[in-house]
């Protein structure tokens, strides 16, 4: 059950990573919160066509008693994630893209504090993995870069709200149902997103159909399948080592850039990839992962 949950949370740093891209491409003609609330929207019919194809197996749960809603649940899960990504977009009009992605990784050492003050043991292998990990964003991503402004502080606020967002999904994904949590979570983001839209950035039917491929791959796959996939690995996954294994989003992001928009890599950034992927390795030494099966 722990390599189940460490390939789906894989799938969803891969998927996160290469959406990067999809947001580079889809904010050349739109602000950054009618991108999101469109592909939040698009994730929103995504996890509600997924809900209603499952509505039989809900009712056979509801008649044995074992079903729990995840509507709820939801809700500070939604909260959580929509201030996170709210902050690192407003954060972007101050500082740079990778001192971004290097200062909202603190949640790799942050999750495994937050788990030790809440009572959770958290070995010295995943210390040591959480660690290097961060040690490979730092040369990966802000390799130089030192001076801190208002951005910054900004993205450094941000990651407390994605270290809540992990130990809350760790608290419910083996308690209720999946899909109705994932479900409220982008509705929660698309409501957010676009009354911040419509507060702050013109709208036009045209932006958002020139965006079009950019907004699906963001919308499903980003939205849809990759929190879908968070959600189920972390009901076999200790939060620490899922941290890790979502950090490695930034590989994934260097790369896709590297391939799609051209951007090159240095030397220094390959060493980062490097430690970073050992960091993901050593943590998944001598885990046991989580006990709890899905039916």
């Amino acid at each position: 059950m722990h390599l189940r949950g460490s390939l789906l949370l894989l799938t969803a740093s891969l998927l996160w990573g290469t959406t990067f891209v999809a947001q580079i491409l889809g904010m050349e003609g739109l602000g950054p919160y009618t991108y999101a609330a469109a592909r939040f929207a698009l994730g929103t019919l995504f996890m509600w066509a997924l809900w209603y194809a499952y509505r039989g197996k809900r009712m056979t749960q509801k008649r044995a008693g074992t079903f729990r809603s995840g509507f709820r649940a939801g809700i500070p899960v939604g909260l959580a994630m929509f201030v996170g990504v709210t902050l690192q977009q407003v954060a972007l009009l101050y500082t740079t893209a990778g001192k971004t992605a290097f200062i909202t990784t603190l949640y790799i050492v942050l999750v495994p504090l937050a788990a030790v003050l809440l009572g959770q043991r958290v070995r010295a292998a995943q210390w040591g993995g959480a660690v290097l990990a961060f040690t490979g964003v730092y040369f990966l991503s802000a390799h130089g870069e030192t001076e801190l402004n208002t951005g910054d502080i900004l993205v450094f606020i941000s990651s407390f709200f994605w270290m809540a967002q992990i130990l809350l999904i760790d608290r419910y994904a083996s308690t209720v149902d999946v899909i109705e949590l994932c479900l409220m979570q982008m509705l929660v983001c698309t409501f957010g997103n676009t009354m911040l839209a419509a507060a702050y950035e013109p709208f036009a039917w045209s932006a958002v159909a020139g965006a079009a491929f950019p907004i699906l791959y963001g919308g499903i796959l980003s939205c849809g399948v990759a929190y879908t996939c968070q959600i189920l690995g972390q009901a076999y996954v200790e939060p620490t080592q899922a941290s890790i294994l979502l950090s490695l989003e930034a590989v994934f992001a260097a790369v896709s850039g590297w391939i799609v928009l051209g951007e090159t890599m240095s030397g220094i950034q390959l060493f980062g990839c490097a430690l970073l992927l050992g960091g993901a390795l050593i943590a998944q030494m001598r885990g046991t992962g989580k006990q709890q099966e899905f039916d």
